[in-house]
């Protein structure tokens, strides 16, 4: 998996996995409207970037996000968690599952004394790991060491873990229910073993397709209704789209050839080449990926200097 190089004057950089360049971006002074597939608990946030970089949001949600307390709660409940010496997130959606299921519990799930526990976490997910939480961990905080990987893939969080030494890590991650699984979990647990871990996996909460008619919203907008730019934050959402476009009697190079000016945006490398996998050509891929500002200021700098 390559991250591609950083364009030398902005903070973004041409899809490195094809040769072919960007579509231009005609000049107008209309606001841009860039439609995004997040799920609801990240559509917020990502929508709020947006409008304050004067795009005009378009929400067409592909995949959904629902809790599973009992799975990650059966993993947790003292003394369960003493047999591990680590808990890797590698989305926002599993610390919340596993903050939900720890606060149900309602005591510490480590004794105050014992060796050093790693919570390790992606770019701004943890920022979720404050004192509350830490304190819902183990009551003596000093026991704890939060660990955050420089380039926040799955790749950077195992880097930064270090050699397992057969030691157990606790990995909370979605089950895939409506789609076919994407590699990225499988491929962290995967590289977690070659690091000498015991990843055990649970899943913490459910990732769901939206339903077939998930991607109406993009349908039914008009040729002479503009769609400048689709972000997609997670492989999951690519799928989910399309397979919503095969519902309705469609394909994705349809949607392009109504929109031919359309940047097709990723968040991230494992996105863009979850979605090239797919067929889906990715255009921009933000070099900044520990949060949605990065490809929220790629498509903003790009429009900007050709403006």
């Amino acid at each position: 998996m390559s991250t591609g190089a950083a364009h030398p004057n902005g903070p973004f950089h041409l899809n490195s996995l094809t040769s072919s360049p960007s579509p231009a971006i005609p000049t107008h002074f209309s606001p841009r409207t860039a439609a995004f597939t997040t799920p609801p608990n990240y559509a917020g946030s990502l929508s709020h970037l947006l409008s304050l970089k004067g795009f005009e949001p378009l929400w067409c949600p592909t995949l959904t996000v629902q809790p599973t307390p009992l799975a990650i709660k059966s993993h947790l409940l003292p003394p369960i968690l003493h047999s591990f010496s680590a808990v890797a997130f590698t989305s926002r959606s599993g610390i919340t599952a596993l903050l939900d299921a720890a606060t149900e519990i309602g005591e510490p799930l480590l004794p105050s004394h014992g060796d050093t526990f790693l919570i390790a976490a992606l770019g701004k997910d943890s920022e979720l790991l404050d004192h509350e939480f830490l304190t819902t961990i183990c009551h003596n905080t000093s026991r704890i060491r939060v660990v955050v990987p420089e380039i926040a893939t799955p790749t950077g969080l195992v880097e930064a873990l270090g050699v397992g030494n057969h030691r157990s890590v606790l990995c909370p991650v979605p089950r895939v229910v409506g789609l076919n699984e994407p590699p990225v979990v499988p491929n962290f647990l995967r590289d977690l073993e070659a690091k000498g871990w015991v990843p055990v996996r649970v899943d913490a909460y459910e990732t769901r397709w939206a339903g077939p008619d998930c991607a109406r919203k993009l349908v039914e907008r008009g040729k002479d209704e503009k769609l400048d730019a689709i972000v997609f934050t997670s492989t999951g959402e690519v799928e989910g789209l399309l397979k919503s476009l095969a519902h309705l009697g469609l394909e994705w190079d349809v949607m392009k050839r109504r929109w031919p000016e359309m940047v097709v945006a990723a968040h991230g490398p494992v996105t863009a080449a979850g979605a090239e996998r797919l067929g889906v050509k990715v255009d921009l891929v933000s070099s900044k990926f520990d949060s949605f500002n990065g490809v929220v200021d790629a498509l903003h700098w790009r429009w900007q200097n050709l403006e």
